[in-house]
């Protein structure tokens, strides 16, 4: 049998480039301390830069999810929706989302230029997601949220592989969880300025609150969109802003951390080529199914709303209870993922935070008590920070080539919007106010996560024996890449 290449670790260096690692390091850098304070301050200068990823994110979010916070003050009558449209509007999204994910990562990593593209698309769906606000019936809105989901696609696969083009694998786990932070800010704040908009804005120039929601958080992302040309950067080697010695020290961070560097890769070999070692590796599809079934125990974010709403309360002071699980989520997260790059360890902090939501969704089975009901969704809400670990792991599975990388990221991001488009429909009105039905299938989605990150860190384990013992073989002393487990 062929060997497989999704099986393929990146090369240990020659035993001879291991022994002078260090005067290189000397005679490059001017010794280690001088290149552990020029390394402290590209990272410095890498986060403040990076740190606009972070409002992208909220807004990306916000423009996503604003359907939701509109479903019960107009939308749904104004469209003159029946029955199951209201979930088709919100699946059709990820319809656009799926078809773009793949050829926009892999158009980026050819042009090499995120402070361009990622605004440029950025732009876009905030035209669009401001035209929603005039759409008049089921098509319209229909048209707009699939051409939303189209545009949108650019940007998660994109952040995550520009992330992954600067920091190592100690390090990625720390700046995607403040990502994703951004995506919990903004089911807190999404909701807050959402709440505020609807309460006071309906009738202004003769238009429903929901239409003035859709112009004016469609108008903010493309002002933001504007500025953020001017902060993000681009690859190490294409970025400007860049010293000569910020620039080195950069590619040799990224050929130290994974055995080999991306300028020593075939970055240029074509699409085809990273496609072919994508869609060859049993593993990307290994973790698409379960990052499927992860979304789907996670389709209750997009329902937040609906689920505080069966509180009792005011259609304002449900929207208002939306934020604080979700600033817990975020705080949670925070410090959940970077216990996990601390240890680098992957499948236990994963499989905790599922069993915590298993137990939030539990207790909304058993009771309506509001108080227990309330705390589900702080229980649930946290277990986001899976779905962090989840993707730093993939860029330590998936470390070489870059066009590989790239096509990794995008396709297993592609791939789990299956699930939203199945969660979609998980939580349907008559199912509720109880919901049950909806958390059992929550549950499920979580039970299969949690079992399919097992048998993936036990694979990954046994490649890690692998390449240790290729290493004692050849007489390499110093230990090579491992995959984090």
């Amino acid at each position: 049998m062929a060997p497989d290449p999704s099986d393929t670790a990146p090369i240990s260096p020659p035993k001879e480039h291991v022994e002078c690692k260090e005067l290189d390091v000397d005679v490059e850098f001017g010794g280690i301390e001088a290149r552990n304070k020029l390394e402290r301050k590209l990272l410095l200068k890498l986060d403040l830069h990076m740190s606009m990823l972070v409002l992208i994110y909220i807004l990306n979010f916000i423009d996503r999810n604003n359907a939701s916070a509109a479903r019960t003050r107009g939308l749904t009558a104004d469209l003159h929706l029946e029955g199951p449209q209201f979930a088709t509007l919100l699946s059709i999204f990820y319809v656009g989302y799926i078809m773009m994910q793949v050829p926009s990562n892999m158009f980026l990593n050819y042009i090499k230029k995120p402070s361009l593209y990622l605004p440029a698309c950025m732009v876009i769906w905030g035209v669009i997601s401001a035209l929603t606000g005039i759409t008049t019936n089921f098509v319209g809105a229909l048209l707009t949220r699939f051409f939303l989901g189209f545009m949108e696609a650019a940007f998660f696969p994109g952040a995550v592989f520009l992330i992954s083009k600067w920091y190592k694998r100690t390090e990625i786990g720390l700046r995607l969880a403040i990502l994703y932070c951004g995506n919990m800010i903004s089911n807190a704040f999404g909701a807050v300025i959402a709440s505020g908009i609807l309460a006071n804005m309906d009738g202004i120039r003769a238009q429903a609150a929901w239409r003035w929601l859709f112009y004016i958080e469609g108008s903010l992302t493309v002002t933001v969109a504007i500025m953020t040309v001017f902060v993000l950067p681009d690859f190490p080697t294409t970025t400007k802003w860049l010293t000569d010695d910020e620039r080195r020290l950069a590619l040799k961070r990224m050929e130290e951390d994974a055995g080999v560097g991306d300028q020593l890769e075939t970055e240029n070999d074509g699409f085809g080529y990273g496609f072919y070692l994508a869609i060859a590796d049993w593993k990307v599809w290994w973790i698409a199914i379960l990052s499927i079934a992860q979304v789907v125990a996670f389709s209750f974010i997009v329902y937040f709303p609906t689920l505080t709403a069966t509180l009792g309360y005011n259609p304002t002071a449900s929207l208002l209870l939306v934020a604080p699980p979700w600033i817990y989520a975020a705080i949670f997260t925070f410090v959940w993922t970077r216990h996990s790059d601390k240890t680098q360890e992957r499948f236990l902090h994963m499989s905790i935070s599922n069993l915590i939501g298993i137990i939030g969704s539990l207790i909304s089975i058993c009771t309506m008590n509001t108080t227990a009901r309330y705390l589900s969704l702080f229980l649930m809400a946290q277990s986001n920070s899976a779905h962090v670990l989840i993707t730093t792991w993939e860029s330590n599975i998936f470390a070489r080539p870059p066009s590989k990388r790239a096509v990794c990221f995008s396709l297993i991001n592609a791939l789990q919007q299956l699930g939203n488009i199945a969660g979609s429909y998980v939580w349907p009105a008559n199912w509720g106010p109880t919901y049950r039905y909806s958390y059992t299938i929550v549950i499920a989605g979580y039970v299969a996560a949690i079992v399919m990150t097992w048998i993936l860190r036990q694979h990954l384990k046994t490649l890690n024996k692998k390449l240790e013992k290729e290493e004692q073989e050849q007489g390499i002393k110093e230990k090579g890449f491992r995959y984090v487990l």
